[in-house]
């Protein structure tokens, strides 16, 4: 009788997650906070029923069936809170074009190349966010462009859709991979839903294209392989999700630590391999010096949605009268190094599980004291936690949502009541995760 009701409640709850999120993906856009909000809340609520409905059951294929039909009915949508896509087809054309896409920006581009500037092309630089600026994503980012362009055959669309084929992929491979590992430590395997149905995951991935679910998805797969002792296929796949966002670098301390891997030549060939093929292509030309360019623009010039980084900021206005990004952005570099070295030597992780709790140590430290926080940044620890048991990141993948109230402004101002709420939730996460209780998100 209990599972017959089981079974009806989980289809309404499935049906209106479902239909929340098309309303969500197609008909709300990042700038309409008020209803953004309700809706995002409501969604939440329901993947929390959902949860509590199915605690004790370990069938994940309906978990699995419900998260996937969600991507799947936001494949055709055009992204909604995030403009970075036009970027990603962009630097696709120029390779098509036999163009190095770190060798002009796209107004240097339109300024040096007008007669072969397409109207495809004019489409996509008027909707860029970044035409002053070299591409800041790595070789293996224009990989995927690239075939996404060439699948796209100059239609705004197609490529979306194409870009959305890799992305949906490395979803799957973070579920089963994920999967796996829930087994592997004997956590229950519904603690999935927190990571699969999670609404901020499924938006910026799968919604806005954004590519952190392919980080993950290689992180998840060296922990695996290293579980197998498969070191060199470990080494390997830490290197790639190296080569697609470049923040897995802050790994190397725990790596080190680990002895398994600090001793492993394998390990360290399988990651020097991986980083070279992935990063070889910058060699061309003048790429890397351009690359690195802007990666130090942006370090030092963006300032959304901080913490700690706000709150020194206001120290040095005071002190010096303007805005000591420059300074901050170096010093808080160097005390997340710090810090991340400590907390691994204070860790020293013997086991797998002891590593992945120390990479979610490490991507929270990184985090809180950065002066640009977007919203998929968190996604890497998000999907970590499911398997260390930690609740800050998934409390913080509801709370970051008010980060979004900076685009219902047309300057985009950040109102410090909302940042205040966003963070207020983290460091009550963080207190009962680090300073008050050992228990787990599966308790």
């Amino acid at each position: 009788m209990k599972a017959n009701i089981n079974v009806w409640i989980n289809g309404i709850l499935a049906i209106l997650l479902i239909g929340c999120f098309l309303f969500l993906g197609y008909k709300i856009p990042r700038e309409e906070f008020s209803l953004l909000i309700i809706i995002y809340s409501l969604i939440s609520l329901v993947v929390v029923c959902l949860f509590a409905v199915n605690k004790e059951s370990h069938q994940w294929v309906w978990i699995f069936a419900v998260g996937f039909t969600i991507r799947l009915s936001l494949f055709v949508a055009l992204p909604q809170w995030s403009d970075d896509y036009p970027r990603f087809l962009w630097d696709g054309e120029m390779i098509q074009m036999g163009i190095n896409p770190y060798s002009e920006t796209p107004n240097q581009f339109q300024n040096n190349h007008a007669t072969e500037t397409s109207t495809y092309l004019v489409e996509l630089y008027q909707s860029m966010n970044s035409p002053d600026y070299y591409s800041v994503y790595p070789p293996l980012d224009q990989a995927v462009f690239w075939l996404s362009s060439l699948m796209a055959k100059e239609n705004t669309s197609k490529g979306i859709m194409t870009l959305r084929i890799f992305i949906i992929l490395g979803e799957i491979g973070v579920f089963f991979t994920l999967l796996k590992l829930l087994e592997i430590h004997q956590i229950k395997l519904s603690t999935i839903s927190w990571y699969w149905l999670n609404p901020l995951v499924i938006m910026e991935l799968t919604g806005n294209l954004h590519f952190e679910g392919l980080v993950l998805f290689f992180v998840l797969a060296a922990s695996l392989f290293l579980y197998q002792n498969k070191l060199g296929w470990a080494g390997g796949f830490w290197g790639f999700s190296i080569g697609l966002k470049l923040l897995p670098l802050i790994f190397l301390p725990a790596f080190i630590s680990y002895a398994k891997t600090r001793q492993s030549k394998l390990f360290w060939t399988g990651t020097s391999l991986a980083i070279f093929i992935s990063f070889c292509g910058l060699l061309i030309d003048s790429s890397w010096l351009n690359f690195f360019k802007s990666l130090q623009l942006y370090q030092g010039k963006f300032e959304f949605n901080a913490s700690i980084y706000y709150l020194l900021r206001e120290v040095g206005f005071w002190i010096e009268g303007y805005n000591t990004i420059a300074i901050l952005s170096k010093g808080l570099s160097l005390l997340t190094l710090t810090l991340i070295v400590f907390f691994t030597w204070k860790s020293k992780p013997k086991s797998i599980f002891q590593l992945i709790d120390t990479f979610v140590i490490a991507y929270l430290v990184y985090l809180l004291l950065q002066p640009v926080v977007h919203p998929w940044y968190l996604i890497p620890g998000i999907g970590l936690s499911v398997i260390s048991g930690k609740r800050a990141f998934l409390v913080w993948s509801f709370s970051v949502i008010f980060s979004y109230q900076a685009y219902g402004n047309i300057d985009f101002k950040e109102q410090p009541l909302f940042l205040f709420i966003e963070y207020m939730a983290l460091a009550v996460a963080i207190y009962w995760d680090y300073f008050r209780t050992k228990t787990t998100i599966t308790s």
